[in-house]
């Protein structure tokens, strides 16, 4: 008859301790802590573009990084600059090929190194877009792990998820 009770205080115990260990204390709206999005950003839809300018906050909560990030519940904040934002355009999308290591959150990779101006893992190589580069100063360029998705809107253009940290910059893929 003793057991029963132990075995109620195991578990318990053992129910604190992993509910400690889960990401997702802040709701849905939490950011980073090794969650990974199901899915890149929706497309736009002719929406109203986000405005270009460098005072453009989106700390969107108390606590969030004053970097585009996505809430655990898949929400992409900052990704709302639409299909005609001038930053955005290339004269020449995907002269280095197409990345095809794998996208989603089913390929997580470890930065190998590098830095904004070029990076690497997996034997592929990136670059951070020029005006993305103030919003990854805090990633560890040799061991933080990264999801690669595609950018719905920007033709040319990657989106480098950081799992750590929660935030996402746009990326080019530089080659092999």
């Amino acid at each position: 008859m003793k057991l029963i009770p132990r075995l109620l205080v195991v578990f318990a115990v053992l129910s604190v301790l992993a509910w400690a260990q889960h990401g997702g204390h802040g709701g849905s709206h939490a950011v980073g802590g090794g969650y990974v999005p199901k899915h890149g950003p929706a497309p736009s839809h002719g929406t109203t573009p986000r405005p270009a300018a460098p005072q453009a906050s989106f700390r969107d909560r108390e606590g969030h990084p004053e970097a585009p990030h996505v809430h655990h519940n898949g929400e992409w904040v900052g990704h709302d600059y639409g299909r005609d934002d001038a930053r955005f355009h290339l004269d020449h999308p995907w002269e280095h090929g197409h990345f095809e290591g794998g996208f989603g959150p089913a390929h997580r990779w470890r930065l190998g190194g590098g830095g904004p101006g070029r990076f690497w893992f997996g034997g592929f190589y990136f670059s951070v877009a020029p005006f993305d580069v103030g919003y990854c100063n805090d990633w560890l360029w040799d061991s933080d792990d990264v999801v690669i998705y595609d950018d719905p809107d920007h033709v040319g253009w990657y989106l480098g998820y950081n799992v750590r940290l929660g935030t996402y910059v746009h990326v080019m893929y530089l080659g092999r």
